[in-house]
């Protein structure tokens, strides 16, 4: 918007249509640099890359961009943040029309426009999206298939009515995330941080949560089936009317919390288990403890729900 002043405090202002384009020109100088500082030609970036030279000659003059993917994986290889090539995008306007009175000064500082990288209601397939940070919201209601995210900074990551089917989380940090109305299907959450983490009607199915941490975690009103979680972390822990099948619990149980949860062909094995608590919880007696360590308050939630306490130790 600009202003005019016809008065002491009564100014003019004509307002403007603002889109948001790329800014090619500055993207291609910035891809250039980057590729001189560390002696890249543009035929040895073009291999690592997949394409032809000519498509970075082009990238370079300003004549075309890279998508979002491709920038990631120019990332990469340049050694710069995916932030450097998002400060190059700008402004342009068309003015119109509109004048009207306005009685208070109009502010002389302006906010600065904050590009994100805004990939939600996406289909996203065989991208690899590993190192990425703080994403926050922008891939909330996407498909996600064999898609790579390892050793992403993804804390407070939202999550909703996504379906995310074999993708690749190794050692992701989703702290404080939260996951609502998804599919999580055959992905790999190999040694990731869930710590107070929210997963709220979801359908988690035949995922690989070996070495990962629930620490704090809250799974409410979903489903829990068919995944393998080898050695992982469950410390003050909460279950609230989850359904769980075919699950095989191992390593160390602390502080946990189960309520109005079912379970079919579930087993607790090999397991320390301490003050857990277990309340409202349907088909306990078949549940299956197998060599399992509980201390007494644990032991008298299990019998108060009715379960087969036949492999139990109090300790």
């Amino acid at each position: 918007m600009q202003a005019f002043l016809i008065g002491q405090n009564t100014f003019v202002a004509s307002t403007k249509t603002i889109n948001m384009m790329p800014n090619s020109n500055s993207i291609g100088n910035k891809i250039a640099e980057a590729r001189k500082k560390i002696n890249l030609s543009q035929a040895t970036l073009a291999q690592q890359i997949a394409i032809s030279p000519q498509a970075v000659g082009k990238w370079e003059r300003g004549e075309s961009l890279p998508d979002i993917v491709t920038l990631n994986k120019l990332a990469t290889i340049l050694g710069v943040d995916l932030n450097y090539f998002s400060e190059t995008f700008s402004t342009a306007a068309e003015t119109t029309t509109i004048e009207q009175t306005i009685t208070k000064p109009i502010p002389t500082d302006r906010k600065k426009f904050d590009w994100n990288w805004d990939m939600s209601k996406g289909n996203w397939v065989d991208a690899d999206f590993s190192g990425l940070k703080n994403l926050k919201e922008q891939f909330s209601g996407s498909n996600m298939k064999n898609c790579i995210f390892n050793n992403a900074e993804l804390t407070a990551l939202v999550l909703a009515y996504n379906n995310i089917e074999k993708c690749d989380f190794t050692a992701s940090d989703l702290r404080g995330s939260k996951i609502e109305g998804s599919n999580l299907l055959n992905n790999q959450f190999n040694k990731c941080s869930f710590i107070d983490a929210v997963f709220l009607k979801n359908n988690i199915s035949k995922n690989d949560f070996s070495e990962a941490d629930f620490s704090g975690a809250e799974f409410i009103n979903g489903y829990f089936d068919s995944n393998t979680i080898n050695d992982v972390i469950w410390n003050i822990t909460s279950f609230k009317n989850t359904g769980f099948g075919n699950i095989t619990f191992n390593g160390k149980m602390q502080n946990c919390h189960f309520e109005n949860c079912a379970f079919h062909n579930v087993k607790f094995q090999n397991m320390d288990i301490t003050t857990t608590f277990f309340k409202y919880n349907r088909k306990m007696k078949k549940v299956v403890f197998e060599n399992c360590k509980v201390d007494k308050l644990t032991y008298a939630f299990l019998k108060n729900n009715q379960a087969n306490l036949t492999g139990l130790t109090i300790v």
